[in-house]
């Protein structure tokens, strides 16, 4: 068994680096579990423990989807929190220009149901998690730290593949381990 799930690798350029430095040093007097910069990624789909054949046939499935789909970009914009300010557990850059991700989102969530995995229900919000907040002491400074990038542009990702990763649990953070990668220009002339 192995604890997988499907996403777009972020090579964090310099500018996402300094955003990430300028919060963690705003926010560090706060509990947040910070993604390591090596582990920056766009999730489509968690799908949990899985068995190694059902990890083949989820193989088969997405070569299917992403032969022929092409490279496509968007762009790394803005701050934000998931639940809320008063309630905040997930610090992440949003994305804008996303309508070819979605169209990916939507293969892949098709492949999976088709191939009787589970398939969350609920709408594809593309985000890139930086952190997880654990505790929070100081409200203000959080929302002075996304203030600061509110609608900043980061950078810009060309996303050539998609990747099915193993994401291995350890106490000082997970390890996201590249399974198999998809090339997007597969099968194109």
């Amino acid at each position: 068994m192995k604890r997988v799930f499907i996403g777009v690798k972020i090579i964090a350029g310099p500018v996402l680096l300094k955003t990430i430095n300028s919060l963690k040093t705003v926010l560090a007097g706060e509990k947040i579990k910070w993604v390591d910069p090596e582990n920056i990624h766009l999730t489509l789909a968690f799908i949990g423990e899985t068995e190694e054949e059902r990890i083949k046939i989820l193989s088969i499935m997405l070569k299917q989807a992403c032969t022929g789909f092409g490279e496509f970009s968007f762009r790394l914009c803005s701050t934000g929190v998931f639940k809320n300010l008063r309630d905040p557990r997930v610090l992440w850059i949003g994305i804008e220009g996303y309508e070819k991700l979605s169209e990916l989102n939507d293969l892949v969530k098709t492949g999976l149901n088709d191939t009787g995995f589970p398939v969350e229900d609920r709408p594809f919000k593309p985000h890139v998690t930086l952190g997880r907040i654990k505790h929070l002491k100081n409200a203000e400074s959080l929302k002075s730290a996304l203030e600061m990038y509110g609608d900043t542009f980061i950078q810009d990702v060309i996303v050539e593949e998609l990747i099915l990763y193993q994401s291995v649990l350890r106490p000082e953070g997970p390890i996201y381990k590249a399974i198999e990668t998809f090339s997007l220009n597969q099968g194109r002339s």
